[in-house]
């Protein structure tokens, strides 16, 4: 899935989240490529065939991680309080912290002690902020195609950025990347850090589900007139890249900003979501300033920006460190989900 490696090795591998959305793919991958893996839980589910449980109870400051990490050489850890749009904590920002950061160290901090080599965090693009749009200052990336020799396209996140989150879930991935640098300094284990997108695929939930439940329906949706750009992560890719940043010895102390490689509009991917299901889009020509409108007297401001807005990636350092390439592409992802959703 990935370039070739100096040696390929059996390792022990502890995954939190292991029943998720993306950590039962990745479970399932890592027991295919012939790894010994490990599910840390908070309670007794279902894991993929070939991966041992072990509870661990809630994620938090205090969790005892001792019993999971005994003979682990690498820990990919997924687990996290998720970004919700319907947020009911009465201080997010500390719900988010006592998971995604206290967590975090907790673990980290268990799993150099217990000798781990590498540590593979899943962070978010939120770090980074919410969108991409052209701004007075930013002039974004020229292409070739238009009559006076190029396009202005949305500029994209890399790496290089400086992060500047803007919600509290952002902020807990932030605060959790920095302190897994400093673990990482004070000890022997690397850590890597990835940082997707929305991601879809079969088994996706949230907003994204019910996109494509509307597009099977038949439903009209207001996006004709929308011409933004965003950059998705299919779950065939992120496992990928997963087992590149555990099997790649340069992926160490690395951080890696990840995506498909295909920047589409939201009319876009209505149209693509409609081929997979084998229905005709009906995309309404409404006006943006409509909408955002609608959205401020609604109070969803936020929701339309991220619907509307764009977010593109920079994906290009992981493909050139790691000979990352994509496996899959957006239409044979949908494809997948579609069937699923059939």
């Amino acid at each position: 899935m990935v370039g070739i490696f100096a040696v390929k090795l059996s390792m022990n591998i502890l995954v939190t989240g292991p029943d998720g959305f993306v950590g039962t793919s990745v479970c399932r991958e890592l027991v295919r490529s012939g790894h010994v893996v490990r599910g840390a839980q908070w309670q007794s589910a279902p894991l993929p065939d070939g991966c041992e449980s072990v509870v661990v109870g809630d994620i938090g400051g205090k969790t005892d991680w001792r019993a999971a990490l005994t003979g682990v050489d690498i820990v990919i850890h997924l687990a996290a309080r998720v970004h919700v749009m319907n947020e009911v904590a009465s201080d997010p920002l500390e719900a988010f912290r006592c998971v995604n950061v206290g967590g975090t160290r907790a673990l980290a901090e268990a799993a150099a002690r217990a000798g781990v080599k590498r540590f593979v965090f899943m962070s978010s693009i939120k770090v980074h902020g919410e969108n991409t749009e052209v701004g007075e200052k930013d002039e974004g990336r020229r292409v070739k195609g238009e009559e006076d020799g190029c396009v202005v396209l949305p500029r994209a996140f890399s790496e290089a950025d400086v992060p500047r989150p803007a919600d509290p879930y952002g902020v807990s991935k932030w605060e959790a990347e920095q302190v897994l640098r400093e673990i990482e300094s004070a000890s022997e284990m690397k850590v890597t850090v990835l940082r997707p997108p929305l991601v879809y695929g079969p088994g996706v939930k949230a907003n994204f589900q019910k996109l494509m439940g509307a597009v099977k329906k038949g439903l009209p949706l207001p996006f004709g007139c929308v011409e933004n750009r965003r950059s998705f992560l299919g779950l065939t890719n992120l496992t990928s890249a997963v087992i590149a940043c555990v099997e790649h010895p340069m992926a160490g102390g690395e951080t890696f900003v990840i995506s498909d490689g295909e920047d589409v509009s939201s009319p876009e991917l209505v149209r693509r979501m409609a081929v997979a299901l084998g229905r005709r889009p009906f995309l309404l020509p409404v006006p943006l300033c409509m909408m955002r409108f609608a959205g401020r007297m609604l109070g969803k401001s936020d929701q339309v920006n991220r619907l509307f807005g764009s977010l593109v990636l920079d994906s290009s350092k992981i493909r050139q460190v790691l000979g990352w390439v994509p496996p899959s592409d957006m239409s044979s992802e949908l494809k997948r989900l579609a069937d699923t959703m059939r």
